[in-house]
């Protein structure tokens, strides 16, 4: 058994399958999941695990280019973003809407437990050289 990393087997191996400028979401327990990418859902109950959990382990694995949130995260999450600021220094911010349209080209959809709005972003994976 895999003794440290993820150990989700789901999740590792979706990380696994990723290349170059695919897109993550990682999000809340109620962002709307479109059809079409491999789902991942992680959450256990309301809370658990973390967005800030998750997010973590993932940067851990990926290399990630870039990030996308809604910029209503701002007004009404302040946590998450004081976090995605920290980790993502020219996150993008786009409307809620818009947000949730880009949804659609990613190719991995990773839920947390998170039960705050906004508690989501779009990670565009990058290469390690």
């Amino acid at each position: 058994m895999k003794k440290s990393g993820i150990l989700n087997r789901h999740l590792a191996g979706a990380l696994a399958a990723l290349g170059h400028t695919d897109l993550v979401v990682v999000c809340d327990a109620g962002l709307p999941i479109p059809p079409g990418p491999v789902v991942v859902d992680l959450a256990f109950r309301a809370g658990t695990p973390s967005f800030a959990e998750v997010l973590r382990g993932l940067q851990d694995e990926l290399v990630i280019e870039g990030a996308v949130a809604a910029k209503e995260v701002r007004d009404h999450n302040p946590e998450v973003t004081a976090q995605l600021e920290e980790a993502f220094p020219n996150l993008e911010l786009v409307s809620h809407e818009d947000f949730k349209t880009l949804t659609h080209q990613a190719r991995l959809v990773v839920r947390t437990g998170e039960a705050r709005p906004y508690a989501n972003v779009i990670l565009r994976c990058g290469v390690p050289f």
